[in-house]
């Protein structure tokens, strides 16, 4: 099944964005002639709380900043105005409404390779094809089996991204370089806000 014309979601917690997942989201958009990524920051996850109580508007306020200047990019608020739990798979049932060209959605090897741990991942599997990104320590043959044989996968040609966003937030904790890590106006966010323990600059002398 050819993804051309197709819009990429990408949802996840984004605590904080980082330069992986826009690579991820290039990627996909580049490889598969998807027509745009919409990025979802969810808003309450329902396996668990967001690390560090980090509020969604704040996650996703990063997000918006993260894509600005990327025009096939862009950020949906439908997890964060949602009352309650985010079920991916009610996600993926509006957004399909939204845009009738179809949709498929972006995640990582790791994640998706715990599935049968989603809500109601039996009717997600079968709602839309999956652009898969690769992660350290998820091999793609754990997806030649059941229950990935109900979905469509799509793998991208990508080298492992291997920064992850609790990393990220423990740099910023024990005050270590983060350069390079985080796109330069979510550094300067995070910074001056004071997220994830970072000291906040002191103003005046």
């Amino acid at each position: 099944m050819s993804l051309q014309g197709r819009t990429g979601l990408f949802g996840g917690t984004f605590n904080p964005i980082h330069i992986g997942h826009l690579r991820v989201a290039e990627e996909a958009w580049r490889q598969f002639g998807l027509r745009k990524v919409v990025f979802i920051p969810t808003g309450r996850p329902p396996h668990r709380a967001v690390d560090e109580g980090t509020p969604a508007e704040a996650r996703y306020t990063m997000v918006c900043l993260a894509v600005e200047g990327h025009p096939q990019f862009s950020v949906s608020r439908i997890e964060v105005d949602r009352p309650g739990p985010c079920y991916t798979v009610d996600t993926v049932a509006t957004m399909r409404e939204l845009h009738p060209e179809g949709v498929a959605y972006i995640v990582g090897a790791d994640i998706f390779a715990r599935i049968e741990t989603w809500h109601d991942w039996p009717r997600l599997l079968a709602s839309c094809p999956f652009i898969v990104a690769p992660r350290p320590g998820t091999p793609p043959t754990v997806f030649h089996r059941p229950p990935f044989d109900r979905a469509q996968i799509h793998f991208l040609d990508m080298p492992l991204i291997s920064m992850s966003s609790s990393e990220i937030r423990r740099r910023y904790r024990c005050g270590l370089p983060t350069e390079g890590l985080v796109p330069p106006a979510v550094d300067q966010w995070i910074r001056a806000h004071g997220l994830y323990g970072v000291a906040t600059p002191r103003l005046g002398g």
